[in-house]
């Protein structure tokens, strides 16, 4: 049996009773315009966004503002029954500015999203799952388990198959469909050059578990 490189997966997670509440207001209460500017605050999102590997967030208790946005920033959002997500900017006469109003109008549709960035409504795990926001809902105490098992299910996976369809995926949502479906058809074609393709269409046809090991062919 084959090994599985943990490193393949990413899971974020908090504490048991807090994802991330959001920014500390005293920080920017009195910030001027250059002051939030120099902070380039994007940098730090772009780790998350731009790595190649699957990031997963366990989410327990609030997720709020900037945790909401950092939840948003992963691939697949795992969360507790007791968790909350918000976008609550609004009521200190700011909006979302880590991606809330993009992500979240992607992730749920425009009007559940209007509806948390006007309001600053919480909407419960219950309500984020109905809505799209989460991927899965779990008890409390078996969020980061449930995560980790996760991560490791995908990291047992071929490497530079996931990493295409992650790629692909997140790429494409932003083209017109003909130029989406292009990039699709030629990572497809690349996934041929890869180990883990010949062994994956050898161990199914001849009947048994493969043994991927994330290397190009040859």
């Amino acid at each position: 049996m084959s090994r599985v490189d943990l490193r393949r997966a990413v899971v974020l997670t908090g504490c048991p009773d807090c994802f991330v509440a959001g920014a500390d207001v005293r920080e920017f209460a009195e910030a001027t315009p250059v002051q939030m500017y120099e902070r380039h605050a994007e940098r730090l999102w772009q780790a998350i966004s731009h790595c190649p590997k699957p990031v997963i967030a366990a989410v327990n208790g609030v997720a709020l503002g900037g945790g909401c946005e950092l939840a948003m920033h992963c691939d697949v959002i795992i969360a507790g029954r007791q968790a909350r997500f918000a976008q609550p900017e609004v009521k200190l006469g700011l909006m979302p500015g880590a991606g809330g109003t993009q992500r979240l109008i992607r992730a749920v549709g425009k009007f559940q999203a209007m509806r948390m960035l006007l309001s600053g409504c919480q909407v419960t795990a219950e309500q984020a799952l109905a809505m799209g926001l989460i991927s899965e809902l779990v008890d409390d105490h078996e969020v980061l388990a449930r995560a980790l098992t996760f991560a490791a299910e995908l990291a047992a996976l071929p490497r530079l198959a996931v990493e295409q369809i992650k790629e692909v995926a997140l790429a494409g949502a932003d083209l017109p469909l003909d130029g989406a479906l292009m990039l699709e058809r030629k990572a497809f074609q690349l996934l041929f050059d890869s180990a883990d393709q010949k062994e994956g269409a050898r161990a199914f046809l001849n009947k048994r578990r493969p043994q991927f090991t994330g290397e190009r062919n040859g």
